[in-house]
């Protein structure tokens, strides 16, 4: 079929309908004219030549220089769209169309417009240089989305902008490079996400918006990626691992990660290296692996619930609990206390909640940060009540030694007193409710009166100290 008399084709152009039928490739690349116009490339794709039987019919061009927009917006493209190492003078325009397959490899194009584009196969940019965006809005991928190898440059605004895409057959960025980030807010994710070795750069800004995003299988953020600007993915859903493995996140002086409100299986934050404030609030996770030399100096854990923690030692855990910079709270001591319970670890179950009441003191007002060190010192908040057998045991001692050398006087007729025993009346002082009759028949004098007064205000301090620990513990909320 010859070409409508209205295009005027050039060679190129001639070599390019012709091979259209039976879906030949076409190379350019060495012709002393490499150049095709676009509207021919649309013709094409829109149907303009009818394929040859028994062929499957493409539009395949390599080396080619494409003038004008290759604009088939809206329209059916029936066949496949393969460009390699083509030079595009305009931003294609797929927006709202429904195509096969379409691939631009190895391209240097000024942008890209998929809005609402639906492919049966899979959309490729992969070593592509894009000096502009890539729209994808509501696009819907069947066959998958590569963009490996691919540079993609908006400084000042966002590099991908594609909010609620979907893709059904896996997402592939590897070694890919954006600047200006990339924002995927609502999207799907089937098949699983990969950017190994991807750098995003939007300093001050979101490197990687994908807040509410649902990934199926594997989302991998690892293996030498890097991101200089916050990694946002609140209220994201991971139906599997989530990692970070050997990655660099940089957003100094801002947050980091915004990884709060989450729920994955299994999650992996195993750094090389972040700077910034990581949030895990109110996320849910399966399995969380990382350890102390990974963990961020500003980690927020509020809310936070897992039912495994790996990496590092349990009892570096509660380091792990005190980073937040916006002060105490109780809930991750509480949550690392269970854990530690349910693992068999009861000492450290003690410890956690022992650290969450000395951190919790920085927050009371003076009379109770008062109290609240004396029931840390006496009795360990009741979580170690042989401390109060030992200041007991050592002021029971002291008052036996004094007492014994500086014996108090009778103040009973001497058929009337017991014999004095000064560890008994010393014990005697100690305990709150006298029993054993020595404190009211003997009368200490001069100096160790006051002695004999010590005793008896902390006696009643043990026994309030040891009251009031053993009752947080049973009652620890």
């Amino acid at each position: 079929m010859d070409a409508p008399p209205d295009l005027e084709l050039t060679e190129p152009e001639r070599r390019l309908w012709a091979a259209y039928p039976t879906g030949e490739r076409v190379d350019v690349g060495s012709a002393a004219d490499r150049t095709v116009r676009a509207e021919v490339i649309a013709r094409l794709l829109l149907g303009a030549r009818a394929p040859r039987p028994g062929h499957v019919p493409a539009v395949r061009l390599r080396g080619a220089r494409i003038a004008g927009c290759l604009d088939v917006s809206g329209g059916t493209v029936g066949c496949e769209l393969r460009l390699e190492g083509c030079e595009l003078a305009e931003a294609p325009d797929f927006s709202n169309a429904e195509a096969r397959q379409v691939r631009l490899n190895d391209c240097v194009l000024p942008g890209f417009d998929g809005g609402g584009l639906r492919t049966d196969g899979y959309l490729s940019l992969s070593g592509c240089f894009v000096n502009g965006q890539v729209k994808l809005v509501r696009a819907r991928i069947t066959g998958g989305f590569r963009m490996n190898g691919t540079k993609i440059t908006n400084s000042g605004d966002w590099g991908l902008f594609a909010g609620a895409l979907t893709v059904e057959a896996g997402t592939y960025w590897r070694k890919a490079e954006i600047i200006g980030g990339a924002r995927l807010t609502g999207a799907r994710m089937g098949g699983g996400f990969f950017l190994y070795g991807a750098i995003l750069h939007a300093p001050g800004l979101d490197a990687l918006d994908g807040g509410n995003m649902i990934v199926e299988d594997a989302m991998e953020c690892s293996r030498g990626f890097t991101a200089t600007g916050s990694i946002k993915l609140r209220g994201a859903r991971v139906n599997g691992t989530l990692s970070f493995d050997q990655a660099t996140v940089h957003a100094p002086g801002g947050r980091a990660m915004q990884l709060s409100h989450m729920q994955v299986d299994e999650l992996i934050l195993a750094l090389t290296e972040v700077t910034g404030e990581v949030s895990l609030v109110y996320s849910r996770v399966g399995v969380l692996l990382d350890g102390p030399r990974h963990w961020a100096a500003e980690l927020r854990l509020n809310g936070l619930t897992y039912e495994s923690l790996r990496g590092g030692e349990a009892a570096d855990r509660l380091n792990w609990v005190n980073r937040d910079p916006r002060g105490f709270h109780a809930q991750p001591y509480e949550q690392l206390a269970a854990w530690y319970r349910g693992g068999g670890h009861e000492i450290l179950a003690r410890r956690a909640q022992l650290a969450k009441l000395r951190a919790r003191r920085a927050t009371q007002g003076w009379t109770a940060r008062m109290w609240s060190r004396l029931l840390d010192l006496t009795v360990g908040y009741g979580y170690r009540p042989s401390r109060a057998a030992l200041w007991f045991g050592l002021l029971l001692a002291i008052g036996t030694v004094v007492f014994s050398l500086h014996p108090p006087h009778s103040i009973k007729p001497a058929d009337e007193r017991p014999h004095f025993s000064a560890f008994a009346y010393t014990l005697d002082l100690l305990v709150p409710i006298s029993a054993f009759g020595q404190r009211d028949a003997w009368d200490p004098a001069g100096w160790t009166q006051w002695l004999a007064y010590g005793l008896i205000g902390a006696g009643w301090l043990l026994a309030s100290a040891l009251i009031a620990g053993v009752t947080r513990v049973l009652r620890p909320n």
